[in-house]
């Protein structure tokens, strides 16, 4: 009989494909993912990984026992979904993964409300980016992500997750103090495209989206310096440096002199939320969920 502690350390590793990212993701160490995964082995009677470097490449045994492990796990999740359903009851624990602007503004209202609400409910927050938040909940490492989009480079969702809308985050162009359009009642995104640009990080979807938008225009444009945080990006605009675009979920400290301008046409981010389809009937998923559109309509 497998032990189910050590099937869900052999799905983080076929999910992951290393010891190291497979312990980070079940918070546990390196050390302690090799000694389950050697005892699942004696359970098997077979060898289920070989090392490839840094890399951990699953032995035809272990990528059926993982397939095996992956259906295991989910039906014992859709069983907790069941009883947590009976009880009626907004209690357990769920790992939310959210962006970070989400991160910052939009998920501390969301801890609070459900501590206040359900002392029963333990919520754990973790900072992700949705290219790796969606791949995430679909591994079982996180119960929720909080994932965005832009309008024309939608993300796509992986088979066997549910999503909904929480809302929609509008952005204007940030222009550094005298900009010769900082007085436009709106901003069409092409004027800008020769200006210098202060983006987010290369394998973001907001670097993505910027750079698809422009190429799609038949420009390529000009980044001279590159931020993860919106806060950063919008101090290196108040030095004069180039020009940003910054969500208004980001937006609420600007730096004096620094102007922002409504886009024409609107531009916006679509936020939204994403949970396994056999977690659905968790009344813990629905409260945070809730509670998260409730925080983003305040």
């Amino acid at each position: 009989m497998f032990d189910l502690s050590r099937l869900r350390v052999l799905h983080a590793v076929a999910g992951h494909g290393s010891l190291a990212a497979a312990a980070q993701a079940l918070h546990l160490t390196p050390s302690a993912v090799s000694q389950q995964m050697a005892k699942l082995e004696r359970e098997a009677g077979c060898v289920l990984a070989e090392r490839q470097g840094r890399r951990l490449r699953l032995t035809d045994e272990g990528r059926v026992l993982a397939a095996h492990a992956d259906r295991i796990l989910a039906a014992v999740a859709e069983a907790s979904a069941d009883l947590d359903e009976r009880r009626g009851r907004v209690l357990g624990e769920v790992t939310i993964g959210a962006f970070p602007t989400a991160a910052r503004g939009l998920v501390p209202a969301v801890l609070r409300s459900c501590a206040e609400q359900y002392p029963d409910l333990r919520i754990r927050l973790r900072e992700v980016e949705p290219y790796q938040s969606l791949g995430q909940v679909a591994a079982g490492d996180l119960d929720v992500a909080v994932a965005q989009d832009w309008m024309n480079l939608p993300v796509a969702v992986p088979d066997r997750l549910t999503s909904t809308d929480i809302g929609m985050d509008y952005a204007d162009i940030a222009l550094p103090p005298g900009h010769p359009l900082a007085d436009r009642t709106a901003i069409a995104l092409l004027d800008l495209a020769t200006e210098p640009w202060i983006a987010s990080t290369v394998g973001t979807i907001c670097y993505d989206w910027l750079t698809t938008t422009f190429r799609r225009a038949g420009h390529e444009p000009r980044v001279v310096h590159q931020a993860a945080e919106f806060p950063t990006q919008l101090a290196l605009v108040a030095a004069g440096l180039g020009v940003a675009v910054v969500p208004r979920l980001a937006a609420d400290s600007v730096p004096p002199g620094v102007s922002l301008v409504p886009v024409e046409p609107v531009l916006h981010r679509r936020v939204f939320a994403v949970w396994r389809e056999e977690a659905d009937r968790r009344p813990a998923i629905r409260a945070v969920v809730g509670a998260l559109k409730v925080s983003f309509a305040a």
